[in-house]
């Protein structure tokens, strides 16, 4: 069994398709998958599986459009394998996110498109905003401080933001925690 990051799109989001975290945890506990963690309300989950990461996303996204009455059917899923996602982490700018005080800093996760197609939708106001390219994601770093300045909301308005989905900084090293929590425990 392989384990997974997956990070769903669009649940829990300004009061609109709500799903409960414990729900969704048996909901996904019935389809097989094992081990299965939820982490605060925003679409965060480790689980166990023995499909790839391609089928296992499809998956979860009917399973989510069969169980759960939606406001919206624009839910995404991503599942990223235990290596993909140590890479986000190995692989960030230097200095990125080890700041937390001066910065807020987010993941921005791709879903379907490459970070070179995903770059030309921001544009980072000097001395407010800066972005890196990844393999899979977008490095985004705001200054706390000019955080009202910030570009980094424009991004919305443009159709490449339906195939992303952000986590801060912090949520992105406990789920790595977590992933370390269940392959530490040999899943039991």
């Amino acid at each position: 069994m392989n384990t997974y990051v997956i990070l769903i799109r669009g649940i829990n989001v300004g009061g609109k398709n709500k799903i409960p975290m414990a729900e969704l945890r048996l909901r996904l506990e019935e389809q097989g998958f094992e081990n299965v963690i939820t982490y605060i309300q925003s679409g965060n989950v480790i689980l166990k599986s023995d499909l790839d990461a391609q089928t296992l996303g499809p998956k979860i996204e009917a399973m989510l459009s069969e169980k759960f009455t939606l406001d919206s059917p624009a839910i995404n899923v991503l599942a990223l394998t235990r290596d993909q996602f140590q890479a986000v982490i190995d692989n960030k700018p230097e200095g990125f996110g080890e700041e937390p005080e001066k910065y807020h800093s987010d993941a921005i996760f791709l879903m379907g498109i490459e970070s070179a197609h995903a770059m030309p939708v921001f544009s980072p106001r000097e001395g407010v905003d800066r972005v890196w390219p990844g393999d899979g994601v977008i490095y985004s770093q705001r200054l706390s401080a000019q955080r009202t300045k910030s570009r980094l909301n424009k991004i919305m308005a443009s159709p490449v933001y339906k195939s992303m989905t952000i986590r801060n900084w912090n949520t992105t090293t406990k789920l790595l925690d977590l992933l370390r929590e269940i392959d530490a425990d040999g899943g039991a």
